[in-house]
């Protein structure tokens, strides 16, 4: 009878060991398991970020219009100065005031380039114009329409909106009042911030 007791005992014993050391395997099998899938989620998302990163274009595109021989918008490098879209446009009419513009300057995507007639250009305040022959600051408060035309973005249309816009508000504090005009945002504001004044 005591043989048989001490049976139990011992085979209550080894089950309990037995019983200890599957669970321990099994929690650290889920554990090495949770840290194999937290390895995995963090080379994806790694992976994902550099998947989103975008690319810089290497190409941009330009609306060139007003006296040039063939108007209309074209893809160039990225880089490409006003010379070369000017080029590309087919070159000046001979009506051009091609020394409005600073041909060495770097177009941006987007862009509308607009090169005035010298009929045009007379028309203009003389501090339009700058010494070099870039076009100077355009104040927003002053400009007549076809001067605030020779903004990159800036059409007949627009043009006429910024000067209802400040006859109705009685004129711009400061150049980002600009973005208040129907029509031009952050984006378009990006493109001629430093072309223009108040």
């Amino acid at each position: 009878m005591e043989k048989r007791y001490w049976k139990i005992v011992a085979a209550a014993a080894f089950l309990a060991a037995a019983g200890f050391f599957y669970g321990l395997s099994r929690h650290g099998g889920e554990t090495a398991l949770l840290e194999t899938a937290k390895a995995h989620m963090e080379t994806t998302a790694v992976t994902d970020t550099e998947d989103s990163a975008e690319p810089v274009p290497d190409y941009m595109y330009v609306y060139v219009c007003g006296e040039v021989a063939a108007p209309g918008v074209y893809e160039l490098p990225a880089g490409s100065r006003i010379f070369e879209a000017i080029e590309r446009a087919g070159g000046f009419t001979e009506a051009a005031a091609a020394e409005s513009l600073n041909l060495a300057a770097v177009v941006s995507d987007g862009m509308k380039l607009r090169v005035l007639s010298e009929a045009e250009l007379l028309t203009l305040p003389e501090s339009a114009q700058a010494e070099d022959g870039r076009p100077d600051l355009v104040n927003l408060n002053t400009a007549a329409k076809a001067e605030l035309m020779t903004l990159p973005g800036i059409g007949e249309s627009r043009a006429e909106d910024i000067i209802r816009y400040r006859e109705q508000s009685g004129g711009f504090q400061k150049i980002e009042d600009i973005m208040k005009v129907s029509g031009i945002k952050e984006a378009g504001f990006q493109k001629i911030k430093d072309r223009i004044t108040v």
